[in-house]
């Protein structure tokens, strides 16, 4: 502690007493003092986050310093334009968006960056997405019987030339057909 009573405040520069003191990243701070260099909240232990000794909210510490783009807004279902600018952040102009065609065959994008591709729809499907069926991977959506749309389970599909069927649609379009084998005069049938 220097001569003269007490350290000295890290934001007003003056001498903070003991009974007005807090301290955060090894400095003092007045109690009036110890606010966000943005919005002027009063900050506290469980509030405050420091960047190259500056002292910040949490909210606008994430705002100037967090993670940008899409899945990081302001809560949920906020669509915001601010670009930052109140923050001091600073944007460059970007240039017209040029997309790749590059098909990057490298084994890391494969493991990583690749997808797989659903036989249904061809579209890609995405780990949060996938059912792994009859030796592929399938959106949630595109794992139906072919022939008459219902839902299916890894258990409950067979499978015949890459296309992927309910059990009963499957027995009665490729089984055994004849007498004693559900198609005759006693069986039941399924109407759609």
């Amino acid at each position: 502690m220097p001569f003269g009573g007490g350290n000295k405040c890290g934001a007003c520069q003056k001498t903070v007493y003991f009974a007005e003191e807090v301290q955060c990243d090894g400095r003092s701070f007045h109690k009036s003092c110890f606010l966000c260099m943005v919005c002027r909240k009063n900050l506290d232990s469980t509030t405050v986050a420091v960047h190259e000794n500056e002292v910040y909210c949490k909210s606008c510490y994430g705002k100037k310093y967090g993670p940008k783009g899409y899945g990081y807004g302001g809560g949920a279902g906020t669509l915001s334009m601010d670009k930052g600018e109140s923050l001091g952040i600073k944007h460059d102009e970007q240039g017209e968006h040029r997309p790749t065609n590059n098909p990057n065959p490298s084994k890391f994008a494969q493991k990583f960056g690749g997808s797989d591709s659903c036989p249904r729809c061809g579209k890609a499907v995405y780990a949060a997405e996938k059912i792994i069926g009859a030796g592929n991977a399938w959106h949630k959506s595109c794992f139906r019987c072919a022939k008459c749309g219902k839902g299916l389970e890894s258990t409950t599909l067979a499978d015949k030339d890459g296309e992927i069927y309910c059990k009963g649609c499957y027995a009665k379009n490729f089984g055994p057909k004849g007498f004693g084998y559900g198609q005759g005069a006693g069986a039941l049938a399924h109407a759609q």
